[in-house]
């Protein structure tokens, strides 16, 4: 094989390493904002169910509303990425809270 093939050879074997190395950190970078984005929507599920809890514990009823908890209660939600499900059954018993990304 003369120089210069083998240059070409080896130019061409690390533009393919260097290829596969960064697509792999590119599907892992997907993969991790993914898990982030499935632990914000937990949270906010978390903190709705908390604030729910918490004003049951202070007014002796489950609040009526999401609006409620934001206003009464400081709750902060992303409404514009999280669609937030709230059904109130009866005023002694925790709503049904359901949480999905938009």
């Amino acid at each position: 094989m003369s120089g210069r093939l083998k240059k070409t050879l080896y130019g061409v074997l690390i533009a393919l390493l260097l290829s596969a190395v960064l697509f792999g950190v590119a599907q892992r970078l997907t993969e991790l904002k993914g898990e982030l984005g499935r632990t914000a929507l937990e949270n906010t599920e978390r903190a709705l169910r908390r604030a729910a809890a918490a004003c049951y514990a202070v007014e002796g009823v489950y609040p009526p509303s999401v609006d409620y908890l934001i206003e009464h209660y400081g709750l902060a939600v992303d409404l514009d990425r999280y669609a937030v499900f709230y059904e109130v059954y009866a005023e002694n018993l925790m709503p049904d809270i359901t949480v999905i990304e938009r």
